[in-house]
């Protein structure tokens, strides 16, 4: 049985609806840090072993929480078990600034870009492009039903970079308007599939029909090991307007073939072979 703190914690990541894989992995690992201060010896053990299932249960669709279950070692130490937490942090931080300055020579003077969703390595990308002196404008989504492209126009407004904001209904209409596309992701299925928001697949073949290039955001720890595009489970959150029940899946899988690169702390990956 976890800790009353830790489940807390869990409890929290089930509900959050705006941030995404990088914070909830952020947060599992915050999550061991706790468990760390509150177990030792067979204990602690035996919560790891539960936290194996538990981490990934938060969201099965997220590789980030698979990869960050597996990175933590099953031991009575508690300070092994904060050293590892630590680290996983400072790594993800560490990915999170490279991705900015790898992402942010993607985006020349002028550029236009068209998002879907919030992410927060697409952000920091933004944020890198601004600070490097580039000019540019943003097109984003509201992404509905949650508004996750509302909370990014708030950090968009506070950098001083220039947007405008879109129903999701219209990507098709302003996908030929822009010139660059970035997205963030969930996962990356090994055979180079990326699950996002549903709405990104219909961007990514919205871009490819006016050759506008899509590229993806992804910290390394977003890279399945195991999962193909064709195992990846879509979850479905109850949704109700006006007395209707609106069917209410929060990803979709975009194949690889109308992805022009993944941006990663390791380089620009072209999928699937670089995966």
């Amino acid at each position: 049985m976890l800790p009353a703190e830790v489940r807390s914690i869990l409890e929290e990541m089930r509900a959050e609806r705006v941030r995404g894989a990088s914070w909830l992995a952020r947060r599992g690992a915050e999550a061991y840090i706790v468990l760390s201060g509150l177990l030792e010896g067979e204990e602690l053990r035996r919560a790891l072993e539960e936290m194996r299932k538990e981490i990934p249960d938060v969201n099965r669709t997220m590789a980030s929480l698979y990869n960050l279950s597996r990175f933590m070692p099953v031991t009575g130490d508690p300070e092994v078990v904060r050293a590892k937490a630590e680290e996983f942090i400072r790594l993800s931080e560490e990915a999170k600034r490279e991705i900015g300055n790898i992402g942010s020579e993607l985006i020349d003077d002028n550029e236009v870009v068209i998002t879907h969703s919030f992410s927060s390595a697409v952000l920091e990308i933004f944020r890198v492009a601004k600070r490097k002196g580039k000019h540019f404008r943003v097109i984003l989504t509201e992404s509905s039903p949650d508004f996750e492209g509302l909370a990014l126009a708030r950090e968009l407004e506070s950098l001083g970079v220039p947007f405008e904001i879109i129903t999701d209904a219209q990507l098709g209409l302003f996908a030929g308007k822009a010139t660059l596309a970035l997205v963030g992701a969930d996962s990356v299925t090994r055979d180079g599939a990326v699950v996002n928001k549903a709405g990104t697949y219909p961007l990514s073949l919205s871009c490819h029909d006016n050759r506008v290039p899509f590229y993806v955001a992804a910290e390394g720890f977003k890279l399945h090991p195991e999962l193909s595009s064709d195992g990846v489970e879509i979850v479905e959150r109850p949704y109700a307007r006006r007395g209707y029940r609106v069917r209410n899946y929060l990803f979709d899988v975009t194949p690889w073939r109308y992805i022009r690169g993944i941006i990663t702390e390791l380089g620009i990956l072209v999928p699937p072979k670089e995966i």
